[in-house]
This record gives structure tokens, C-alpha cells and sequence, in this order.
């Protein structure tokens, strides 16, 4: 996975542990471990899907990418410069070229702040632009997400969660990155808006070569916007692949049990869903071996003994499963 000349960012056994205290003294008994060991790269101009479920380590992992968490081990590159042992100051310059599109609009803009000094926050912060050109850069980047820029001097709260939105993108652009981290960006949204931020981060990645890491639990979407996609479970990648490769050929259990979940608008199909036992393993205290083998139903002894590595069952298509290369496991058929 990092061979490639053309990867742009490059995680290595990223880990992110939250410790857990307990008592007067606050003495840490445990860890939850959030991220588990995550390897993956991304190519330029690219979208990697991260999918999963909620609390599998998603976000974690894209905070942990751009340093807003520091990683407890595992190394991070951006075009073969390790951020994980970047200088704060280095690091803090390093931010012009990675960004963040954060998934609550309504959190993520300062209320007490207009819409133009939101969107000149980062140009202003490294110095980009200055003096009567920051207004000029503002009206522009405001165009570029469809809002009317005569609407600058409003607060977040005059407009709408698509707005809102629209206005997170616009300040990420600010400064002309080439790698964004799009954390389940459209969950918070109203359905008939989902499709038009979708359409505006497309049309911003044809426009200007972004490179993205899409986050989210929506496979539909996931499917839609990326080019490969990277599946989740318990803090660990259980697999990552082609888009296609992956929907309609999983090499894992786990996604075979998502693929199955994913609503069919052909009324002919007659896939049933499949019934996983048992509940989502905790973090801070998952099961020895391959972390999904409580729920698998092609589950063996090997399994809960020996953890088994993301490892390339196919050209291009990895797995973590001990019997990826025997098991024949249905995805999303067409027919």
C-alpha cells in the first residue's frame, strides 16, 4: 500500500488510545482504544471512503490524521513529511495544506462571529491575504460555494444547515488545500440537500485536485463520491478496496453484513438481511483474535486466537479475515 509514487498522505499503525481513570487519585486502569493499529494510504486526487459503524473510530482516525488528537503510536506522512513528529510551529504552517469539513454545521461556526471574519479566520491566521483583499477573497470563496456573498455580514444562525455547511467548506478552501478530511459532512442535512454538498465537493475536487478523506455511515453515499473505500470495525480496517470491487465482491464477513443492509430501490430483489448476534465489541475491552469473531457465523477456533493482518487477497483489494481467499461472500448483485 505505500509503493505507490502517487499516494499523498500515508497512515502507518496509526493507534489513538483514550486512557481511563478511576478513583480519588485518578489512577488509569484501561484504554479505549479508538483506533487500533490503522494502515492505509491515499492517492492523489482521490476520494478513500471510511465507512463503519457509530463509534467504530471513524472520525477519531480523521482527527488523529490531522494531528487535532496526538496519536498514542503510528506514523502519519503527507507527501513523505511525518506530521506525528512535526514541530507545533511546523505543524500549525502544515494546516494551510490539510483541512477539515467538521459534521455538525451548527457546532462547528462561532455564533458570536459574522460570516465574513468565519471565512477570513484562516486567512488572516497565516497571513494569506491581508487589508481590503481578505473582503475580496471572502466574496469569492462564497461564490465558489453558491452563497450570496452581500450575505457576509450575517451570523450563522440567519442560515440554514445547508448553508451552514456550504460555509464550513468555504473557510476549509480559504487557503487552497490539497488534502481535506470530510467527516460525515452530510449526516446533519436535510435529504434534499445532501445531494447538492455532495455535487459542490465534486465539482471543488474536479476544479482544484483535492484529495479527500470521506467519512461516514451512509454506504449509498460512500458508494457515490469514492473511489476506493476502507471498512471499519472496532478501531481496526477489516478491509479496503475499489468501490466496485468491494460493493459487489466483499473478501470480508462484516461487509458482507453491510452490503446486505443497504436498501435496494428493485422491488424484484430478494436479498435478506443479515442478522448479526450478539452487540458491537467495546473498545476498552475487545475480544482476543479477530475482534469481529463473536458475530461472524463462519467464525472457527483460529479465529479467536490469532488476530489476522490486513493482508492483499486480490490486486488492490485487502482483508483482514483468515479465510478471505475461501469464503464466497454475496455483495451488492445487480439483477
Amino acid at each position: 500500500m505505500t509503493e505507490d509514487n502517487n499516494v499523498l498522505v500515508r497512515v502507518e499503525d496509526l493507534k489513538m488510545h483514550f486512557p481511563i481513570y478511576r478513583g480519588v487519585i485518578q489512577r488509569q486502569v484501561g484504554a479505549v482504544r479508538a483506533v487500533d493499529g490503522v494502515s492505509f494510504s491515499i492517492r492523489k486526487g482521490e476520494t478513500l471512503g471510511l465507512v463503519g459503524e457509530s463509534g467504530c473510530g471513524k472520525s477519531t482516525t480523521g482527527r488523529t490524521i490531522l494531528q487535532l488528537y496526538k496519536p498514542t503510536t503510528g506514523k502519519v506522512f503527507y507527501e513523505d513529511v511525518e506530521l506525528t513528529k512535526l514541530h507545533p510551529e511546523k505543524m500549525r504552517l502544515m494546516r494551510k495544506n490539510i483541512q477539515m469539513i467538521f459534521q455538525d454545521p451548527y457546532a462547528s461556526l462561532n455564533p458570536r462571529m459574522t460570516i465574513r471574519d468565519i471565512i477570513a479566520e484562516p486567512l488572516v491566521a497565516f497571513g494569506s491575504v491581508t487589508g481590503k483583499a481578505v473582503d475580496d477573497r471572502v466574496r469569492n470563496l462564497m461564490k465558489l460555494v453558491k452563497l450570496d456573498p452581500d450575505f457576509m455580514l450575517r451570523y450563522p444562525h440567519e442560515f440554514s444547515g445547508g448553508q451552514r455547511q456550504r460555509i464550513g467548506i468555504a473557510r476549509a478552501m480559504a487557503n487552497n488545500p490539497t488534502f481535506v478530511v470530510c467527516d460525515e459532512p452530510i449526516s446533519a442535512l436535510d435529504v434534499s440537500i445532501q445531494a447538492q454538498v455532495l455535487n459542490l465537493l465534486e465539482d471543488l475536487q474536479a476544479e482544484f485536485d483535492l484529495t479527500y478523506l470521506f467519512i461516514a455511515h451512509d454506504l449509498s453515499v460512500v458508494e457515490h463520491i469514492s473511489d476506493r473505500v476502507a471498512v471499519m470495525y472496532v478501531g481496526r480496517l477489516v478491509e479496503m478496496a475499489s468501490t466496485d470491487e468491494l460493493y459487489y465482491h466483499p473478501k470480508h464477513p462484516y461487509t458482507e453484513a453491510l452490503m446486505a443492509a443497504v436498501p435496494k430501490p428493485d422491488p424484484r430483489r430478494r436479498d435478506r438481511p443479515i442478522k448479526l448476534p450478539g452487540e458491537v465489541a467495546s473498545p476498552a475491552n475487545p475480544p482476543s483474535g479477530c475482534y469481529f469473531h463473536p458475530r461472524c457465523r463462519y467464525a472457527k477456533d483460529i479465529c479467536s486466537k490469532e488476530t489476522p493482518p490486513l493482508e492483499e487477497v486480490e490486486p488492490d483489494h485487502f482483508a483482514a479475515c483468515h479465510f478471505s481467499r475461501e469464503l464466497t461472500l454475496r455483495g451488492v448483485v445487480v439483477g
